[in-house]
């Protein structure tokens, strides 16, 4: 149970398993982070020896890929199981190539309930600064 003021920002720190083959697979820190000023969106910071990446989706999209197939295009998400229990498995699509990750669905779940603490799931547009966002749009300065 929360006691205090609940924070805008969630972050979750979990190691994913990058699936490269059948029998190959690399563990791969990530960072999970979720924010009331972008109600919609989870943003993940993938942090290599070479190189770091950032992804953005939406957060229903991850909380759906925990029971169903879901996404279309660059992220899709959908339950399954590893060596380790349950997981949700994120597949990443970009120009430059794909990727299949596995995050334990445990992990997944509390950032989710967490989230939703900041932002109960169907008050997302609560949230939202529409002047600011169409000021953004439009590329004029903050209305």
């Amino acid at each position: 149970m929360q006691t205090g003021p609940i924070p805008a920002i969630v972050t979750a720190d979990l190691t994913l398993t990058l699936v490269l083959g059948s029998d190959v697979d690399v563990p791969l820190p990530a960072s999970f982070n979720y924010s009331a000023h972008e109600p919609l969106a989870v943003t993940v910071d993938f942090v290599g020896a070479e190189a770091s990446v950032r992804w953005v989706f939406a957060r229903d999209l991850l909380q759906g890929g925990m029971t169903r197939p879901v996404g279309e295009g660059d992220v899709t998400c959908w339950p399954g199981t590893s060596d380790d229990g349950r997981v949700v498995c994120i597949s990443l699509r970009s120009p430059t190539g794909e990727a299949l990750l596995e995050a334990p669905a445990e992990d997944v779940m509390a950032f989710l309930q967490r989230s939703y603490e900041v932002v109960p799931e169907g008050r997302e547009t609560d949230h939202l600064d529409i002047d600011d966002l169409i000021a953004d749009l439009l590329g004029e300065p903050g209305v």
